[in-house]
C-alpha cells in the first residue's frame, strides 16, 4: 500500500524524538492514559454494572461491542497491515506490537465517543451538549498527539484510528436500532394523558418487572 502522508510520517515522527525529554515524556504519558487499556476497561466495568442495576440492556450490549469489540477489531487490523513502530531503539523507546492503527487512540474513540452518544441525547441544552461532544473530541486528540509524540505511532496511525472509531460507532448505532425499538415496544414507559377537566391519566407498567430503558432512545 502506497502512504500518500509517508514524509510527514516520518517527519513528524522525527521531529519529536528528537525533542523528547524526561519531563516531557511524563506529561505526554499521563495525556495518553485515557487511552490505556487499564483504564478503558476500568470505564466499561462500572459501565456494565450501572447498566446491569438498571436494567438498561441494549445500553449494557452497546457498550460492550461498541469498546471491547471495536479494541478487538482494531487488533486484528494490526496484525494484518504489520507495520513497524516509528522508532525500536532509543532512550524513550519501549514500544512492542504493531503501529497501525493506533490502540490507545481507537479506545479513547470509541469510549469518550461512546459515552457521548449515551449522554448527548438525555441532555436538553443544546450549550452542553456542544461541551459534551467537546470535552470528548479534546481527549480524543490529547491521546492521539501524545502518542504520535512519544514515537510510539505515525500521524497516519492516530488519523486512522479516530476515522476508525467513529466508524464503528456508527455502524453499532445504526445495527442497534432495531433491538432499541423491540425493547421500547415491549416495555413502554408511562405516558401521562390529560382527560376532562384536570384528572390525569397514566398508563400501567408491567408490576413484575422493572421497565427497560435504553440511553440513546
Amino acid at each position: 500500500m502506497v502512504n500518500p502522508l509517508g514524509g510527514a510520517d516520518k517527519d513528524v515522527a522525527a521531529w519529536f524524538h528528537a525533542h523528547l525529554s524526561h519531563t516531557l515524556v511524563t506529561i505526554l504519558r499521563a495525556f495518553s492514559e485515557p487511552g490505556s487499556s487499564m483504564w478503558i476497561g476500568i470505564v466499561v466495568f462500572f459501565g456494565v454494572l450501572f447498566f446491569v442495576w438498571k436494567r438498561w440492556w441494549p445500553s449494557l450490549v452497546m457498550l460492550v461491542v461498541a469498546v471491547p469489540g471495536g479494541m478487538l477489531l482494531n487488533e486484528w487490523v494490526k496484525l494484518l497491515v504489520h507495520r513497524p513502530r516509528p522508532f525500536l531503539e532509543g532512550t524513550f523507546v519501549d514500544w512492542s506490537g504493531y503501529s497501525f492503527a493506533s490502540g490507545h487512540t481507537i479506545g479513547a474513540t470509541l469510549l469518550y465517543g461512546q459515552l457521548a452518544l449515551f449522554v448527548v441525547p438525555a441532555i436538553k441544552s443544546r450549550h452542553w451538549q456542544r461541551l459534551i461532544v467537546l470535552a470528548a473530541a479534546l481527549l480524543v486528540l490529547l491521546v492521539g498527539f501524545s502518542r504520535i509524540a512519544l514515537g510510539a505511532h505515525y500521524l497516519t496511525d492516530v488519523l486512522a484510528a479516530i476515522v476508525f472509531g467513529i466508524l464503528w460507532l456508527a455502524f453499532c448505532l445504526i445495527a442497534g436500532k432495531p433491538m432499541r425499538r423491540r425493547v421500547a415496544a415491549e416495555y413502554p414507559l408511562p405516558i401521562a394523558q390529560p382527560l376532562d377537566g384536570a384528572e390525569i391519566a397514566v398508563l400501567p407498567v408491567r408490576p413484575s418487572e422493572q421497565p427497560a430503558q435504553n440511553l440513546l432512545g
